[in-house]
């Protein structure tokens, strides 16, 4: 078994049914250990769009990388996932941030997830379930990469939280 994360989020329709949907149906994919408390955060790179719910699973599973991110790509199809603009407004997006100790690129996957050190929607909630897990490559804590990262307006949603974890 290893042990993976999986960075969650949503800006479309019902944000906390969105990503309560993804973890449930996650359940059948992984067995997901914990969940972190959901952050309402700013978008980045295309701004111009609603505000995202942003969590992390951590999991364990007997996947290899590239049937954990069939899996859950299937989970963003049926939760209604259409890409159409690049980093654009969805209803779930599930990226793969870091899967045990591995490395992989690939044309379709990259783990640890490549821009994960840049981004405080993916690190604060990260740093809530493993704030000393150190990335593979750079060697650095979530806690030190947290405390590196770009500003960006991200607050803990307690409403959220409870209507995620039900």
């Amino acid at each position: 078994m290893k042990t993976a994360y999986l960075g969650l989020g949503s800006n479309l329709g019902n944000r906390e049914e969105h990503l309560r949907a993804a973890i449930e149906r996650l359940r059948a994919v992984v067995n997901v250990l914990r969940v972190s408390p959901v952050y309402e955060t700013d978008p980045v790179e295309f701004t111009e769009q609603r505000r995202f719910l942003n969590l992390v699973v951590e999991a364990e599973t007997e996947l290899f990388p590239m049937q954990l991110l069939a899996r859950t790509a299937r989970v963003e199809r049926e939760l209604g996932r259409v890409r159409t603009v690049e980093n654009g407004p969805r209803t779930i997006d599930i990226d793969i941030l870091l899967y045990g100790k591995a490395v992989v690129r690939s044309g379709r996957l990259e783990i640890p997830h490549p821009r994960m050190a840049e981004r405080r929607f993916v690190l604060a909630p990260l740093a809530d379930l493993a704030p000393e897990l150190r990335h593979p490559l750079s060697r650095r804590s979530v806690r030190e990469m947290l405390d590196a990262a770009p500003e960006q307006m991200v607050r803990l949603d307690p409403q959220a939280t409870k209507k995620v974890a039900g």
